[in-house]
């Protein structure tokens, strides 16, 4: 009858082979390798890879393993060929070829095991390390690359219940973003000085408290090269983070813009006293702004993981090529955690906007 069946499997014959394996004993190890190969037939891979998973875990004999290991060779074979189909299918378009980023949102610690499994199998990485890149809070930078391929994946890790989104380098770049000096006046609306520092010019700008959807809260790092010593008492340069920037951005859809204050660019002797003692602590002008902000916000949703999202951005930033921060601090070098803050509002301002690549 085994005969039988492998005859019909080459031939085609599905109905045949099905009905000739049913015919054996259900715990007839080539029984289960048979309907593994059937299944394979008719494309349904997943049950077929748990058939031959299973026979592989039970010491059934070498021909049985390694008839079931050629099963799962083929099942990849051909999972690889139609991924490489949909990929160039994909990326076929030019306007599909534009760089692009993929990021993972985060999910509960008790979802992540099965998540992992899904994520490991779609991106063809270990489980283990499929679990330690899916986020337990905020986002993720996973890939950079063409937009094409990054919706793909994205939408098989969606389907698999792993939250996920993509956006376009150029969608970032289209964001106008304001840098705020200083608020001239609240009533009747909030006016503030914005800078454009290309122009070297200064401009007036009216909103209103409702327009303001979000707010996004950072610190960025501000490194100096210091002289320090080894453990074995030489000398050595190396960089230290000698403080930090504070910085928040506020967020208007309808005007389709990002305001953003920062502590070294807003101008605290100017416009509206923000603590009643002059010439206060730069952290107590900073403590006046933020309270300012929080009492005419309630409404807006507000992202504070900026920091844990740069820790995955900003060795990756080299690949995403350069892009404007509207960040100007004052250092001896650019640093890649000015464009990790500028593209994490960004982020946060696109998937507000619900925009797609």
């Amino acid at each position: 009858m085994k005969q039988e069946i492998a005859v019909a499997l080459e031939e085609q014959d599905y109905d045949t082979a099905f009905q000739l394996i049913q015919a054996l004993p259900g715990n007839d190890p080539w029984g289960q390798l048979y309907l593994g190969q059937l299944r394979s037939a008719q494309s349904e891979w997943e049950q077929a890879e748990q058939i031959f998973r299973s026979l592989l875990r039970q010491d059934y004999g070498p021909k049985v393993a390694q008839a079931a290991r050629r099963g799962l060779k083929e099942i990849q074979d051909q999972e690889q060929a139609i991924r490489q189909d949909k990929l160039n299918q994909a990326i076929a378009d030019p306007e599909q070829t534009q760089t692009g980023v993929l990021i993972l949102e985060a999910l509960p610690p008790e979802e992540k095991a099965e998540a992992a499994l899904k994520f490991a199998k779609i991106m063809q990485v270990e489980p283990y390390t499929a679990r330690m890149l899916i986020p337990s809070r905020g986002w993720r930078l996973y890939r950079i690359g063409a937009i094409g391929e990054l919706v793909m994946y994205s939408q098989e890790l969606q389907a698999a219940g792993i939250p996920n989104f993509g956006v376009t380098l150029t969608q970032v770049q289209t964001l106008q973003v304001h840098q705020v000096c200083y608020f001239n006046s609240l009533q009747p609306s909030p006016e503030i000085i914005i800078s454009d520092h290309r122009a070297q010019q200064t401009y007036s700008f009216h909103f209103e408290w409702s327009e303001v959807k979000q707010r996004v809260e950072g610190l960025v790092p501000i490194f100096e090269e210091v002289v320090d010593r080894d453990p074995r008492g030489k000398l050595q340069r190396k960089e230290k983070t000698q403080d930090h920037a504070q910085f928040c951005d506020l967020h208007l859809p309808q005007k389709g813009c990002i305001l953003r204050f920062y502590d070294a660019a807003y101008q605290f002797n100017q416009g509206i006293p923000l603590t009643e003692v002059d010439r206060e602590t730069s952290w107590a002008n900073w403590r006046g702004l933020t309270t300012l902000l929080t009492q005419n916000l309630p409404h807006a949703t507000l992202w504070t993981d900026f920091t844990a999202f740069a820790d995955t951005a900003v060795e990756q930033l080299e690949l995403l090529g350069e892009f404007e921060s509207y960040i100007n601090l004052l250092r001896r070098e650019d640093s890649k955690w000015d464009q990790a803050f500028h593209l994490y509002s960004s982020l946060a301002m696109l998937k507000l906007q619900n925009l797609s690549p």
